[in-house]
């Protein structure tokens, strides 16, 4: 293990961190650099990185809505269970019943859509979706307001889209955010359920892949999953809190141009370079 192979376990962090939140794709962004800065020469390690990695990111939801995701709460000596906070989870586990009766395809579409071309087509296409959508959302007065507005037919529907993120590029919290506003959620409910979601989702499929390539890691393979964990834990610490401010006074379409121009700079060195 050298001090350049922390860095790069660093840096993937670091992305995984920014990305996994806002509506850009993190395996996208992973796929992508790894691209260019090598993880590994183990590809079996790096699948199971990209997705394992994203525990540190779901470590920072727990940590940060601890107090409206935890139900059993304690006053006065006595402990009880908080059924606001049961009938949330209740909505969540229906919502992710799309995602696992999804993840038996989950090995086809990693053997073949994990390619450059497949990102960077993913990234403009729902970027011009987010465009799109807002656009037509202007205007419009929002049906959820509040997460206890979220019937389980809403709930069902907002894990339908999250389906779409199969595909890497299209960012599971951006495919559950256009769902949810084209339903007519607000923006801060979008994306505060788009949280909650994520962790029963992402603790699954990280179950899986650590089953899937085994327990047994070399010293150096370990160091770099704990140090992207870490480091991804983190940064989603500040990128979490930045995205629910940013998104009281402004919509995600700057995300979709962002979408845009990156996948547009992917295709042209695609097809210049390589």
């Amino acid at each position: 293990m050298t001090f350049i192979e922390l860095l790069i376990a660093l840096l993937f962090g670091l992305v995984e961190g920014i990305t996994e939140w806002l509506p850009i794709s993190s395996t996208g962004h992973m796929i992508l650099l790894d691209e260019f800065v090598k993880l590994t020469s183990n590809k079996d390690f790096n699948n199971m990185f990209f997705v394992v990695v994203q525990l540190g990111a779901i470590m920072a939801v727990v940590v940060i809505f601890w107090d409206k995701i935890f139900p059993f709460k304690k006053k006065e000596s006595k402990f009880y269970v908080d059924m606001g906070i049961m009938d949330l989870w209740f909505h969540i586990v229906v919502a992710v019943l799309p995602a696992v009766a999804a993840s038996v395809f989950d090995d086809w579409f990693e053997e073949h859509l994990n390619t450059f071309p497949v990102v960077a087509a993913m990234l403009i296409l729902y970027g011009i979706i987010f465009i799109v959508i807002e656009k037509w959302n202007k205007g419009r007065t929002a049906k959820v307001n509040s997460l206890k507005d979220i019937t389980y037919t809403t709930a069902l529907i907002i894990g339908l889209f999250q389906v779409l993120a199969i595909v890497p590029g299209t960012s599971r919290s951006g495919a559950t955010i256009i769902g949810a506003l084209l339903i007519g959620v607000s923006r801060t409910v979008a994306a505060e359920f788009t949280f909650y979601l994520a962790i029963p989702v992402m603790f699954g499929a990280s179950a899986l892949k650590l089953l899937k390539f085994g327990f047994v890691f070399s010293t150096s393979e370990l160091l770099i999953l704990v140090v992207g964990m870490i480091t991804a834990f983190a940064v989603s610490m500040f990128v979490i809190k930045f995205l629910m401010g940013y998104i009281k006074k402004h919509d995600f379409t700057v995300f979709g141009y962002y979408r845009i121009v990156l996948g547009i700079i992917l295709l042209g060195y695609l097809f210049g370079v390589k």
